[in-house]
């Protein structure tokens, strides 16, 4: 783990690097910023007409891209990401180049548990990778915050919905007052208007990114609350005001999305927050029924 960590730090030094100027770019190389960020055990591999065809952008403009960030061209970027592959070939591309296989072996002709083998096998991929990339610090940060504040709000729509319902049921077993930002009524601006610049809000949102979550975030923060952001990308447009980010992507399989990753980031976040909080576990004892 630590020489992997050695070899990665570059990696990691470049993509903050990156998210510092992402404002600044223009919108090619915005486009080329989220890819190399979100494929990077695969630049180390692919060639740039690859890199290029895949952001819809000339080869020319991954050149620029590479030269905007100090280096000779896209080959002295790429050894930056080799360096990483040479210590650990990233599980989530093996997944990724067989599934690539799979479906051009005529995906017409799977089975049902084909289609739930390779779903399970890119799960397991993305959390491995999680694993791999994971940001201690950025989490002990997280927990930091929410031990420290006595009320949680937590904001997720559409796919990130389960995420946030789970961490509403999950942080009612702490003593701190919890609200989900539900938006029943098209309010949940409203709902977030009495929050304080002593609470916490925990926003989840990926791309395309829900506008409902962006704007009760947006308005959270306008009143001094501090926000822990469970999202995609440092590009992110709520990764740049966040006081503390954990990132994660799940790989999609067959075009489907899956929550698989996020959800166990969701969980390992309550469970060292109760474990800071020293939360016992207490049993509901079952009713016996009568026959």
């Amino acid at each position: 783990m630590p020489n992997l960590a050695r070899a990665n730090a570059p990696v990691e030094n470049l993509l903050k690097q990156i998210s510092r100027q992402f404002d600044g770019l223009s919108k090619q190389l915005k486009v080329i910023a989220r890819h190399v960020e979100e494929h990077r055990d695969q630049i180390g591999l692919e060639g740039i007409q690859d890199v290029a065809r895949q952001c819809g952008v000339q080869p020319s403009a991954v050149v620029r891209f590479a030269k905007h960030f100090g280096f000779s061209g896209f080959s002295e970027m790429q050894k930056v990401f080799r360096e990483v592959l040479a210590s650990q070939i990233s599980p989530s591309r093996n997944y990724k180049t067989r599934i690539r296989q799979v479906i051009e072996a005529g995906a017409g002709n799977l089975s049902s548990s084909d289609i739930a083998f390779e779903f399970l096998s890119g799960n397991i991929a993305s959390m491995q990778e999680l694993q791999r990339s994971f940001d201690r610090r950025s989490l002990g940060k997280a927990v930091d915050l929410l031990a420290a504040t006595d009320t949680v709000w937590i904001a997720g729509a559409r796919r990130s919905f389960p995420v946030a319902a789970y961490l509403d049921y999950a942080l009612q077993h702490s003593e701190k007052r919890i609200h989900l930002i539900n938006a029943l009524g098209s309010m949940h601006e409203g709902q977030v208007r009495s929050a304080r610049a002593s609470d916490v809000m925990i926003a989840i949102s990926f791309a395309p990114y829900a506008k409902e979550t962006l704007a009760v975030a947006e308005t959270a923060l306008q009143r001094g609350v501090k926000l822990v952001a469970i999202t995609d990308s440092r590009m992110s447009p709520l990764a740049r005001k966040a006081n503390a980010l954990l990132l994660v992507q799940d790989h999609a399989t067959f075009g489907f999305r899956s929550l698989s990753s996020t959800m166990a980031l969701a969980q390992s976040l309550f469970m060292a927050l109760a474990y800071r909080l020293e939360l016992g576990y207490e049993p509901v004892p079952l009713r016996k029924v009568r026959a």
